[in-house]
Formats: C-alpha cells, sequence, structure tokens
C-alpha cells in the first residue's frame, strides 16, 4: 500500500520569508520537514534523531559536538536532547530533514548488530555534518521512500535501513556517568515539563546550592535548567497541537501561563507559529 503523507506549507516560498513544510509518512514514528528560511534559531533539543540535507545555501551551528558550517550537498545530523542552534550563511538556506523516534534507530541498530556493527545501546551520531555523493543518494531514495507516496512499506523500511547502517556503524557508545543528582532534576523536568520547577527545589533534589545546580546542569545539557524546562514545554506543546489541541489548551498544558510568552518561544524554537504549525500538523 502506497505511503499516505500529507504536505501543507507553512509560509511561502520566497528565501527572504520562513517555509516549513511538514510532512507525516504512514509510519507515525517519522517525521519529514522541508525548510527554507533566513532565521536564526537559538539553542534547543529535539527528542527524536534527525538526518537530513542541506539542499541549497549555507548555515553555521555549534552542537555538543563542535561548531560546524554545513552547505548544499552535506548531509547534517542531530541526537536527542543534543542543544543546537542554527544560522543562516548569506541570503539564507533550505535543507530537507527526518526525525526519527528512538525506537526506530533502535530497531534498525539492533538488526545491523546481528551483523556485528552496531547494536541497541545508547549511541549517538559522532559527527554533525557529513558529505558524500553516496550519502546524499542514499539520504534521498529514504526521503523518498518516505514521502512520496508511490513507495510500499517494504521499500520505506529498506531505505531506511541503507540510509543509517552506515551511520549507526560509525556511532560510539555513550559510557559517561552523569552526576546522579543532576540526573534526578533532568529526570523530574522530564516527567512533569508543564509543572513549576524553582531552582531552589532543584537545588535540592541535586544535592547541591543553586549555583552548583544551575552550573552543572548547564555543563550536563548545554542549557540552564530553566531554558530547558522551557524546551520540554514546547515539545510538549507541539506534540498535544499535532493530536489536534486548542492552541491554548496546549499552552496551559504545557505549563505556560502567558499565551504571548508561548507564542514567542514557539516561534524562535520551531521557526513558525503555534496556529501555522497547527495548520501544517493537520
Amino acid at each position: 500500500m502506497p505511503l499516505a503523507t500529507e504536505r501543507v506549507g507553512v509560509h511561502a516560498r520566497p528565501m527572504n520569508r520562513n517555509a516549513f513544510t511538514m510532512i507525516r509518512c504512514a509510519n507515525r514514528q517519522i517525521m519529514a520537514v522541508e525548510a527554507r528560511s533566513r532565521q536564526s534559531f537559538a539553542r534547543h533539543t529535539h527528542d527524536d534523531y534527525g538526518i537530513g540535507l542541506i539542499v541549497a545555501g549555507a548555515q553555521r551551528s555549534w552542537s555538543g559536538r563542535g561548531a560546524v558550517e554545513a552547505e548544499a550537498g552535506d548531509i547534517i545530523t542531530v541526537n536527542p536532547g543534543e542543544v543546537h542552534d542554527g544560522a543562516p550563511i548569506g541570503a539564507g538556506r533550505a535543507w530537507r530533514m527526518l526525525y526519527l523516534a528512538r525506537p526506530t534507530v533502535a530497531a534498525i541498530a539492533a538488526d545491523i548488530g546481528e551483523d556485528g556493527k552496531g547494536g541497541a545501546a545508547d549511541f549517538e551520531f559522532t559527527r554533525p555534518v557529513l558529505t558524500g555523493p553516496a550519502l546524499v543518494r542514499r539520504f534521498n531514495l529514504a526521503y523518498a521512500a518516505q514521502t512520496d507516496g508511490r513507495s510500499d512499506a517494504a521499500d520505506a523500511a529498506e531505505a531506511l535501513i541503507l540510509l543509517l547502517a552506515g551511520h549507526i556503524g560509525e556511532t560510539r557508545t555513550l559510557t559517561s556517568s552523569p552526576p546522579s543528582g543532576l540526573m534526578r532534576v533532568r529526570t523530574r523536568i522530564d516527567d512533569d515539563p508543564a509543572a513549576p520547577h524553582p531552582l531552589e527545589e532543584l537545588a535540592q533534589d541535586a544535592g547541591g546550592s543553586r549555583f552548583q545546580t544551575l552550573r552543572g546542569f548547564a555543563r550536563l545539557t548545554g542549557l540552564t535548567p530553566h531554558a530547558y524546562v522551557v524546551q520540554r514545554r514546547l515539545e510538549l506543546a507541539r506534540r498535544m497541537i499535532v493530536d489536534g489541541a486548542p492552541l491554548a489548551d496546549a499552552a496551559a498544558g504545557a505549563g505556560f501561563a502567558d499565551q504571548s510568552h508561548f507564542n514567542r518561544s514557539f516561534v524562535r524554537r520551531y521557526g513558525a507559529t503555534p496556529g501555522a504549525y497547527a495548520e501544517a500538523a493537520r
């Protein structure tokens, strides 16, 4: 059966305007995004693995894997929870991304592991930018199989495995063990981002002072505790919007008491207003 996809443009196409198209694939654990923008994005995170292609222009970004530049023809990657930003070089840039839920990547890693090339343990992409025509061909095949509505489920699955196989073979296992107190703080926020999380209480959970907690958490995640809370709330609100919740309910349910603050934060994070994002996700 052909893949069912949905394409809704968020804005017009000129490079001097933001233009985002979210494409919902038949596999609900995959979301495709096409974007064209001059916008600079502040530091943020994603819940999913991301792999994409710069199709026009260039950008520079910072992540936990270093400061990098990518131009048309480069493959870009991002790991779940990895703090990163992005800014155009010159007039703007355009890109295509596949965002893959962790269980999808873990299942492919387990398959590859049977051949001795990888495993289903926690891992991360080691390089934020990769080059090479073979990588681009594999990405384009996988992207088309997921989004063009003409490939069957088996073709789409095989193309995705081929895309990730080389990358997973190059991943490294995450072995460092963050301090347990800071992990308790992150878990507390992840479990209920909409709840209040005053720094004093987070410091008690961490077993340190407010300053020690703020500094240690920033080292662990790349964000201060408050910035991390905002990111988790935005992700919660985004999921609620995709599920059909009214915008006001999504904002309140995610812990935003101020609607204008929610709107501004959402635009900085996703490059589109909540209303435009809701329209594109339907």
